[in-house]
């Protein structure tokens, strides 16, 4: 089941996606254009913030006290 936050990041993702895609035609007038490029920007916003949460999330793990903290990656030495 989807959250709102993955349909928000799917949402936003696709609508950018058509932005670029009519604007890389360009066959768009110069004023649609620049109302465009901003609506794309804040879709590019959201997005940026969803997957900065999510990368915050995913470097987190639980401690043996069920505490969180920052996941670290010990380096293997050959």
């Amino acid at each position: 089941m989807e959250t709102k936050k993955e349909k928000n990041f799917e949402e936003s993702l696709e609508n950018l996606e058509k932005i670029v895609k009519a604007l890389e035609n360009g066959d768009v007038p110069l004023d649609e254009a620049i109302e465009k490029f901003n609506e794309g920007m804040k879709y590019a916003s959201v997005c940026n913030e969803i997957l900065e949460n999510a990368t915050k999330t995913v470097t987190k793990a639980l401690d043996k006290d069920g505490n969180l903290k920052d996941f670290e990656v010990s380096k293997v030495e050959e």
